[in-house]
């Protein structure tokens, strides 16, 4: 009985009371159709493992716009073409500077790279690589972000 009710608090109770602390805006930056489709991840600055270029919304700017500046200054992409309507969301739980976590709710962005520039405000902490997106989809750690990857 008790595993029934702890199951239920987790399945369905909490994820319905809990919200998320804070909001971000991601990118997925792609280039190429159907199958020659890929997708850029970039590295965390902290843990260098694999993520998509995101941030905080920017006053003043669509989250879609914000999306992309996050692309430029985190891997030098230069847009193309922005959709202004999310992929999707998924939650992931960051950690501060301060050494807290906060609750994420990231919005993501489609985002067609035209051409990706060498020099860009954080080229000297992150690695970029092009990938298929079921590919990234194995790369990334957060399960809601596989899901968006596996669907792009």
């Amino acid at each position: 009985m008790v595993n029934m009710l702890k199951k239920a608090w987790t399945e369905v109770v909490k994820p319905m009371v809990q919200r998320p602390d804070r909001v971000q805006v991601a990118a997925i930056c792609f280039q190429g159709t159907g199958a020659d489709r890929k997708v850029l991840l970039i590295t965390s600055r902290d843990t260098k493992r694999w993520i998509l270029p995101k941030g905080w919304p920017i006053d003043g700017l669509e989250a879609n716009a914000a999306a992309a500046q996050e692309a430029w200054e985190e891997a030098g992409v230069k847009a193309a073409n922005i959709n202004p309507e999310p992929l999707g969301s998924y939650d992931y739980d960051k950690r501060m500077d301060g050494g807290g976590i906060v609750s994420c709710a990231t919005q993501v962005f489609a985002v067609e790279v035209d051409h990706l520039e060498d020099s860009f405000p954080e080229a000297q902490e992150r690695k970029r690589k092009w990938v298929k997106p079921r590919e990234a989809a194995e790369m990334v750690d957060e399960p809601g972000l596989q899901a968006i990857l596996q669907q792009f």
